[in-house]
C-alpha cells in the first residue's frame, strides 16, 4: 500500500531503493515480488471485484513505489488500473 495517510503505520523500514511496507517483510527480510503481488490481489479481492481488477490495482500500486521499480519481476508485467479504478478501490479503504 502507499505508507501515507492511515497506512503511514504500516511503514516497515528504509532500504537503499525506498520505504517498504511491514506487511512485504517476513522476519526483517523482504519478501518474494511473487508472494508480495498475491497479498496484494488478495488484499483487492477482499474490497469487491474480481481478479483481473485485483492484479491490475496491485500492479498499478506496486509500480508506483520506488523499490519495485528498481526490483521488477514478472507479475509486474501486464495492464494497470486506470487512475479512476485505483481512486474508486483506495476510497473503498
Amino acid at each position: 500500500m502507499p505508507l501515507e495517510g492511515e497506512h503511514e503505520k504500516d511503514y516497515g523500514g528504509e532500504t537503499a531503493d525506498g520505504p517498504v511496507c511491514v506487511h512485504d517483510l517476513d522476519e526483517g527480510k523482504i519478501k518474494s515480488g511473487r508472494e508480495i503481488f498475491e497479498g496484494g490481489v488478495q488484499f483487492f479481492l477482499g474490497l469487491g471485484g474480481e481478479r483481473a481488477l485485483a492484479e491490475r490495482l496491485t500492479r498499478k500500486n506496486m509500480k508506483s513505489l520506488a523499490y519495485w521499480q528498481k526490483h521488477p519481476f514478472a507479475e509486474l508485467e501486464g495492464p494497470l488500473a486506470t487512475d479512476d479504478e485505483f481512486v474508486v478501490a483506495m476510497s473503498k479503504m
